[in-house]
């Protein structure tokens, strides 16, 4: 959803941008704009000192262009924040019996869990991540299916093997794996 939010965000400010000084520059160049345009010639400014001082003097002017400031710098914050921050979790602490602990790379356990899970008899393919807090993961697992394979099958030898496996390995007391099934398209078979 970020993502999608992200893309669109971009691609708007992006296209508002490009329209906009596309449109100076061509005023700038000669180009004739049209009567409602905000600039008419290239040497018009685009807010002249009238518009630029008309309520200066007004009592609601300022606290209004200050809070319209401060939320587009809450949301420029936010969305920095948003894609700046990790997807994936980096490590899992694994707790090694003496009061200690080790760090195991989350990367590692996520290529475990689909290797193991390319195995399994009927996964064309697999692909984990790994999210949550170093000491309480949680696996995000697509399984890619064939279409002789039986999805419940296939999700409990996930969880009895692959999972399982991974959650005794790291030391943890529960794995909870979010699981997405998807079947595998395939063209029509030729029967003779």
């Amino acid at each position: 959803m970020l993502r999608t939010v992200n893309r669109v965000f971009l691609g708007l400010v992006g296209l508002i941008l490009l329209v906009l000084g596309g449109s100076v520059l061509a005023v700038g160049l000669g180009v004739s704009a049209p009567s409602w345009w905000i600039h008419d010639s290239k040497h018009d400014v685009l807010v002249s000192y009238a518009e630029r001082t008309r309520w200066r003097d007004d009592g609601w002017w300022w606290p209004v262009v200050i809070a319209a400031l401060a939320v587009l710098l809450l949301l420029a914050l936010w969305w920095l924040v948003a894609v700046l921050r990790r997807r994936r979790l980096a490590e899992v602490l694994v707790d090694t019996g003496d009061g200690e602990g080790a760090l195991l790379r989350g990367r590692a356990l996520e290529n475990v869990l689909t290797q193991e899970a390319d195995h399994i008899d009927g996964v064309d393919g697999a692909q984990a991540h790994l999210k949550g807090g170093r000491s309480t993961p949680e696996a995000h697992v697509r399984l890619a299916l064939e279409p002789h394979v039986n999805p419940g099958t296939a999700l409990n030898d996930f969880t009895t093997g692959a999972l399982t496996h991974a959650r005794t390995s790291a030391g943890l007391a529960s794995l909870p794996a979010e699981v997405r099934l998807k079947g595998v398209k395939h063209g029509a078979e030729r029967v003779s």
